[in-house]
């Protein structure tokens, strides 16, 4: 086993570990999920727009909470996420709430030898790209699955935001990482995470930094042609512990003073 192959098992255990802390937390609110609610954000649902009858692949999907959500609004979709308690989650989410989706337990990068087809839409959202070493073989593998004149969507972190001191006492913007790409991982060893701060967990994560012009260029190199870049100055959880809570759940900087998010919506030419 390479290093990098031991970067993401290592990874894949800790979001092993994290699939039952979630699942119980107030910040994923599951139990109002099965009653009906929607788990996904205003941003993406304005963005994204009508998804009836179009088939959805999305993309690390953790336990299936937004590609449930998505299937809830007309998708037809199929979820991918490395968790195997993950998946194994949302596969009991889909068969106990009677919403028909598919999931599979797989690498992203190993998606093309466990998947066939292609899709109207590739999504993915909120965090996922720390954990992707090589972005190029990522944009690859959406290209594969996209069809001609298909959508590709994200919104996430913006990398920006990645640069300051995020520790318990910081008070102020403090930029403490580097904002550039490293083929090397960042180890964090934590007491918790985004959605329960307070947990002690047993595994370390192993987190690679991504700029947005990295982000770009290789969907860009992949084929796909750039719609837009949207940034936004809200955080869909409090990444700085100096952030507001605003009135419509959003989290912010006092004055927005730095993009918290980014989304983009490429296609795919068709021919």
């Amino acid at each position: 086993m390479t290093p990098m192959d031991e970067y993401l098992e290592k990874n894949k255990e800790l979001w092993n570990e994290l699939t039952s802390i979630h699942a119980g937390s107030e910040f994923y609110d599951l139990e109002n999920f099965k009653r009906g609610k929607c788990s996904l954000n205003t941003i993406e649902l304005e963005e994204m727009g009508d998804v009836s009858d179009k088939s959805l692949l999305h993309l690390q999907c953790h336990f299936g909470m937004d590609t449930l959500s998505w299937a809830r609004l007309g998708a037809k979709v199929t979820g991918v996420d490395f968790s195997d308690k993950a998946i194994a989650l949302a596969r009991s989410l889909s068969e106990e709430l009677g919403i028909k989706a598919d999931f599979i337990c797989c690498n992203i990068y190993d998606l093309p030898q466990n998947l066939d087809g292609q899709f109207d839409i590739v999504f993915t959202s909120y965090g996922v790209l720390c954990w992707l070493p090589d972005l190029e073989r990522w944009a690859e593998v959406i290209t594969v699955f996209l069809k001609p004149g298909g959508t590709f969507y994200i919104v996430n972190g913006h990398p920006f935001c990645l640069v300051f001191d995020d520790s318990a006492s910081t008070t102020e913007l403090k930029a403490s990482h580097t904002y550039f790409p490293n083929p090397e991982p960042v180890k964090f060893e934590e007491t918790g995470d985004y959605a329960v701060s307070s947990t002690l967990l047993d595994n370390p994560s192993y987190e690679w930094t991504h700029s947005l012009g990295e982000i770009i260029t290789a969907l860009a190199t992949a084929g796909l042609r750039i719609e837009y870049l949207h940034e936004f100055p809200v955080c869909c959880y409090q990444a700085l512990p100096f952030m507001e809570r605003d009135e419509k759940e959003w989290w912010r900087l006092p004055g927005d003073k730095i993009p918290l998010l980014f989304s983009i919506k490429a296609t795919k030419p068709k021919g």
